[in-house]
This record gives C-alpha cells, sequence and structure tokens, in this order.
C-alpha cells in the first residue's frame, strides 16, 4: 500500500468513490464494500484519476511491454463440451483438432528471427499432453533459445498434467522448472464464485486449487500472474470476491508478477449464443473500470496490464490513464481469442507498440518478464527497434 499518499479527489464526484478516495489517501486499505462501491460507481472520470494517480505514484509515466511470443501446442481439451465460454478447444476428432510435435514447437519458435526474450505457452487440457511432453519441449526450447524465459502452463493444465501422471502439483512443478519453466501465465482463473463456474466451466479446476496451484509455485519460487475474465454473467461482487482472493494470496506469498483483466469474448462459443451477444461482449466503460479498480484495490501488485488484443490498441492506450503501467507484448501470432472472435491484429511490432505509448504520452520501457528492465525508448527515434 502507498501509506499516507495524498490523492486529488477534485475529479471525483460520486461521494462513494470519494469515500474510497479518502481511504486511499489516509493509507487505509479498501474493503469488499469499497470494492463494490467501485465496480458500481458511474464516475469513470474520478475512477480513472485516483488509478492514474496511484500507478504514477508506483510506477511514474513509464510503462512497460515484453517481446514475446505465444505458442499454443495443442487445442485438443476434454472439458470441451463443459467450457461454454471458450472458442479454442477441440475434442480430439473434431474438425480443426491439433496437437503439435515438439518439431512443430520447435519450428514455431524459430519464426521471429531472434527477437522474442519470452515463449508465452498454453493449451488445451490433452490427454497426450503429460509431463514427459512439456519437460522435452521445455529442455529443447532451452537449448535452442539459451536466453529465453519459459513462461507456461496455466494452473488448470499443471493441475492436469498432475492428474493424468498420478503426481503431485509440487512434483510437477519442480520437475518443469528443472526442465526450464520460469514462470506461470494466469489465465484459468476465470471468475472463482462457485455459482459462475457452475454456470460457463462446470468441471474446471475449482478456486481453491487454482490459488493452491499458484501458492505451491510461489513457494517454489516460480513466480507468476493471474486474472480475472469479465464480462459474461458474473455479478460485481463476484468480481470483488475474486479480487479478494487474489489479493490475500499475493499478501502470503508475494509472488505474483501482474494482474491481468480479461474480457470475455461472445463469438464462436455456447454462452455467446446463450446470452445472445455476438461481436464485442464489454463496453469501453467496463473495460476501463476493470483495469482501474484492480489497480486500487490491489494495492499489494506492482503491475496492472491491459491485454490490447482484448480490448483493442487504442483502448489499452486510453487505459494507461486508468492505472495501467504493462501491455501485452508482441505477441507474434495469438490464436485463442482470435478464434471466439476478437478483431485486433495477431501480433503487433515493436515500433508500433512504442508508438502506442508515446501516443499517450508515457515513456516505453521494454522489460523482460520478471520486470527488470531491459532498455528505455527516449524520444530520439534512433533507438527504435527495426
Amino acid at each position: 500500500m502507498l501509506a499516507g499518499m495524498t490523492l486529488d479527489l477534485s475529479l471525483v464526484t460520486d461521494p462513494a468513490l470519494r469515500a474510497a478516495g479518502e481511504k486511499l489517501s489516509s493509507g487505509t486499505r479498501l474493503d469488499s464494500s469499497d470494492g463494490l462501491a467501485l465496480f458500481e460507481s458511474p464516475d469513470i472520470i474520478g475512477l480513472g484519476s485516483l488509478a492514474d494517480q496511484v500507478n504514477r505514484a508506483k510506477n511514474g509515466d513509464r510503462v512497460t511491454f515484453a517481446s514475446n511470443q505465444h505458442i499454443n501446442p495443442t487445442n485438443v481439451c476434454y472439458l470441451r463440451t463443459t467450457c461454454v465460454f471458450c472458442s479454442f478447444a477441440r475434442l480430439p476428432k473434431e474438425d480443426g483438432a491439433y496437437h503439435y510435435s515438439l518439431e512443430q514447437v520447435f519450428e514455431e519458435s524459430n519464426s521471429t528471427g531472434g527477437l522474442t526474450r519470452e515463449f508465452h505457452i498454453v493449451g488445451g487440457l490433452d490427454m497426450k499432453a503429460g509431463l514427459q511432453y512439456y519437460a522435452d519441449m521445455f529442455r529443447g526450447l532451452k537449448q535452442r533459445h539459451p536466453n529465453i524465459h519459459i513462461k507456461a502452463l496455466t494452473a488448470v493444465e499443471i493441475a492436469h498434467i498432475a492428474r493424468i501422471d498420478k503426481m503431485s502439483v509440487e512434483d510437477v512443478l519442480t520437475t518443469l522448472r528443472d526442465a526450464g519453466l520460469d514462470t506461470l501465465p494466469g489465465g484459468g482463473a476465470e471468475v472463482f464464485s462457485k455459482a459462475v463456474r457452475a454456470n460457463i466451466a462446470e468441471k474446471k479446476l475449482a478456486a481453491e486449487d487454482w490459488i493452491e496451484v499458484h501458492r505451491v509455485a510461489h513457494r517454489l519460487g516460480i513466480r507468476s500472474n493471474c486474472t480475472m475474465l469479465y464480462g459474461h454473467v458474473e455479478t460485481m461482487q463476484d468480481r470483488v470476491e475474486h479480487l479478494m482472493m487474489l489479493r490475500d494470496l499475493q499478501d502470503e506469498t508475494g509472488g505474483f508478477l501482474a494482474y491481468v483483466p480479461l474480457a470475455y469474448h461472445p463469438d464462436n462459443n455456447e454462452l455467446g449464443i446463450e446470452l445472445g451477444r455476438q461481436g464485442t461482449a464489454t463496453s469501453g466503460f467496463d473495460d476501463l473500470r476493470n483495469l482501474a479498480v484492480g489497480r486500487l484495490f490491489l494495492d499489494n501488485f506492482d503491475h496492472i496490464k491491459s491485454h490490447w488484443i482484448m480490448v483493442t490498441p487504442g483502448l489499452s492506450q486510453a487505459s494507461l490513464s486508468f492505472g495501467v503501467n504493462d501491455l501485452e507484448g508482441t505477441v507474434v501470432k495469438e490464436k485463442i481469442y482470435h478464434e471466439a472472435g476478437a478483431h485486433t491484429a495477431q501480433g503487433m511490432s515493436l515500433d508500433d507498440l512504442i508508438r502506442l505509448i508515446r501516443g499517450a504520452r508515457r515513456v516505453p520501457v521494454e522489460r523482460d518478464s520478471l520486470y527488470n528492465v531491459v532498455r528505455t525508448f527516449g524520444d530520439d527515434s534512433s533507438q527504435r527497434a527495426a
């Protein structure tokens, strides 16, 4: 927390939001009722003002990004029929199903000409993708790219591997860490509410088990991100309770690197049809709100990330005034959200990321996966990447 930070409340018009701002100014942690007030406030300008001030106090004008590449080794998933919000998964014999060989993974890893610093690897719950498959994959990637950082496998995938290989989560994580796993992404959290999970992902890893996988990872020295999927059937109270669980684990372990709110996309999935929503499911108002609330409520997080693929580069640029200090990086070839109707590009060049950040009057900073600075891009155009 930023104890004793005096916030300018002059742009805040909502009394409930003002009360939350006064608590923040006094160094008092926001509680669940405050979190609900943040989510329900109509005062988006006041909310953004508070989040921007808190972010600037932590991170100044710097906005970080990574030169990363997404690799999705398989879309085969035995939960295909029960995760009704997912457009990516396929059953083994369904049209469009695929499972990469290790050589296909290694071939895709070479597609960026050596500019990538991080591989972001997630996929489906494939019964043929167990511990040996991923351990061999990570060792092979490290051999071919010795300086690469491997951020791979959601908590759901880790628990799946433990189940099919009849091992403990700790043993799976230890083996994968020794094979080259560096950090975990934050996917698979969706919304922790039991009622919501029963509705949209009935057989997916329970909230307590998702938390436990990350707890074990943090204990083993494996840092991770965390997420919340919003904009479907969850209530504002569900959102607050989800953030509370993330904040509590961060108090306990300090192992989370960043919080990444994820906007639900309704195209090509059963939930979107059921809700009668096709196209973009969330509004720009709600996208900015979720990022700003994350900044204010998760006081023990340094980094709040906007996923430009899900909310558009333009809205991600606007979010830099709503508490965000980190953008999803170059990505190269995103598949999962494009299956669900994302209309953004599948990747973004380093130069375009730099221009996006500069356009918001912020300082672009390329980082590594642990948020160490790689290089800062000032006003000199000669510093930009080719």
